[in-house]
């Protein structure tokens, strides 16, 4: 029915100007109210020169203004380029030379060679755009650009991923239709807008016509709570880390939300099976949503682990959008199954366009419509996908294949335990062995053989850790991935 996303929030506006659209700890906006400010932040790009299909970063601010200047530069034809809050100066100069951007909105100050201004500043013809109604608003077409963003990069610079308007409304439509999101639905976004996740979060409730309550992180707690009552929030999307945080600084709280909240949604990261306890022991009625995919093919597998109960390793069925092969090394389809795994391949229309203007990396993961990842795993012979690892991360020990994240999840039930992460150690006689990092309560009192012989009721002899070592801090990437080529280094 659209082809952008912008197209959803004008029809919306349309038929429902008066529904409550996105919400921040500053104030809130109905459908009526996004589309005249987008509409008014559009005419300031064309005034200010912008030049359609060019690009025009923007420093997520984590509210209300930042999503409405993501619309209004579909609605004028520009591309949208998030930049993450308070961005290195060295990362702002590289994307601005590979993009070219000739406008950055930002509330940081930089030295950089591009014209910046505050993004309140593009509503100031706000008056005069809800004046001059057009009779015919022009649209942006699906297959055109929508936006370029930017991933984290854990194993060397990030990458720019080009999005179109269509790929757009097919990640909304995998999301919508994979949480079965109601028609009223409020959802509270903690996660970055300016990273995938969070922004297609965003996308599925505009698509929906429902709303969004956007928040800078869960860690000032009370203000989280104020928005969740305030706006009578009925959704989440969170990370792992994001709500291990809650549950420490309110559980009380959190678990008193139990009858109001629909559904969760959880992404960014590995998911491990203790939060899943924790989660269900909170919202043993709620939807419970834990999402599959990349930048690069974003929400292509769902599972409700609260309706889904004793699939180790699964990542769900695939969404509306979406379709799974497992592929041999060669990238040459295989029957695959639990005793013979492959490498997990998605096509559909939620693929990216490709890396900015980079067609040889493009060329390397995606081929035929198809883009192949280095994740390990299989499809059952009901459909569901599971996927055992990372084929980069997996630790081979006398050819034997271990997931790191299986020995992550049985260390952290250990109660001395606060943070872990598992990494592949080079050993002559077995090629690989696993090393244990771990962030314990107390060094002093910390034992690795009590540690060890708790593991023993989890995890087989053979894919015991063989060293342990105690650190201060696991390190993490923006959105809460473990940085595990650090550790590996660090060997």
């Amino acid at each position: 029915m659209f082809e952008s996303i912008v197209e959803a929030v004008a029809t919306h506006a349309a038929q429902n100007p008066d529904k409550l659209c996105v919400a921040d700890k500053d104030g809130s906006y109905t459908y009526g109210e996004v589309w005249d400010r987008a509409r008014a932040a559009a005419q300031s790009l064309e005034r200010l020169g912008i030049k359609k299909k060019s690009c025009v970063m923007a420093e997520c601010t984590q509210d209300a203004d930042f999503l409405i200047c993501d619309l209004a530069c579909e609605k004028y034809g520009a591309v949208f380029v998030p930049v993450e809050h308070r961005a290195s100066e060295e990362q702002v100069r590289r994307i601005l030379e590979e993009t070219g951007a000739g406008l950055f909105l930002c509330s940081t100050k930089y030295e950089v060679p591009v014209a910046m201004q505050k993004a309140e500043s593009l509503f100031g013809s706000l008056e005069g755009a809800s004046e001059d109604k057009e009779e015919e608003p022009a649209f942006p077409k699906a297959g055109e650009t929508a936006e370029i963003l930017y991933t984290t990069g854990t194993t060397g610079l990030s990458k720019g991923i080009e999005v179109t308007h269509g790929n757009n409304i097919a990640l909304a439509e995998n999301v919508k239709y994979g949480t079965e999101m109601k028609a009223d639905n409020i959802e509270l976004i903690p996660l970055p807008l300016s990273h995938s996740h969070g922004i297609r979060c965003c996308y599925a409730n505009l698509l929906n016509g429902s709303a969004v309550v956007l928040i800078d992180g869960v860690s000032w707690a009370k203000r989280v709570f104020h928005l969740i009552e305030k706006y009578q929030v009925t959704a989440m999307d969170i990370s792992p880390s994001a709500l291990l945080v809650l549950h420490k600084l309110a559980g009380k709280k959190l678990a008193e939300l139990s009858g109001q909240i629909d559904y969760i949604q959880v992404g960014t990261e590995a998911l491990p099976e203790d939060v899943k306890e924790l989660l269900v022991s909170y919202f043993p009625s709620a939807r419970l949503y834990n999402f599959y995919g990349s930048t690069e093919s974003g929400r292509t597998c769902v599972l409700d682990f609260n309706k889904e109960r004793g699939r180790a390793g699964c990542i769900g069925k695939p969404t509306k959008n979406a379709k799974f092969i497992v592929t041999d090394e060669q990238r040459k389809p295989i029957e695959s199954s639990k005793e013979h795994m492959g490498l997990l391949a998605t096509t559909g229309a939620m693929n990216m366009k490709g890396y900015w203007k980079q067609p040889e990396l493009t060329g390397q993961i995606m081929q035929g419509g198809f883009i192949y990842t280095n994740d390990l795993g299989y499809i059952d012979k009901d459909g569901y996908v599971y996927m055992l690892g990372r084929k980069d991360n997996i630790i081979n020990y006398k050819g034997i294949k271990i997931s790191p994240e299986e020995i992550e999840e049985n260390v952290r039930k250990y109660g001395e335990i606060v943070d872990c992460a598992c990494v592949p150690k080079a050993d002559k006689l077995s090629g690989q062995v696993p090393k244990l990092f771990v962030v314990v309560h107390d060094k002093e009192s910390f034992q690795q053989k009590d540690l060890f012989e708790f593991l023993k009721k989890y995890i087989d002899g053979n894919k015991m850790p063989k060293e342990i070592e105690v650190i201060d801090e696991i390190p993490r990437t923006y959105n809460g991935k473990i940085h595990r080529m650090k550790l590996i280094e660090r060997n």
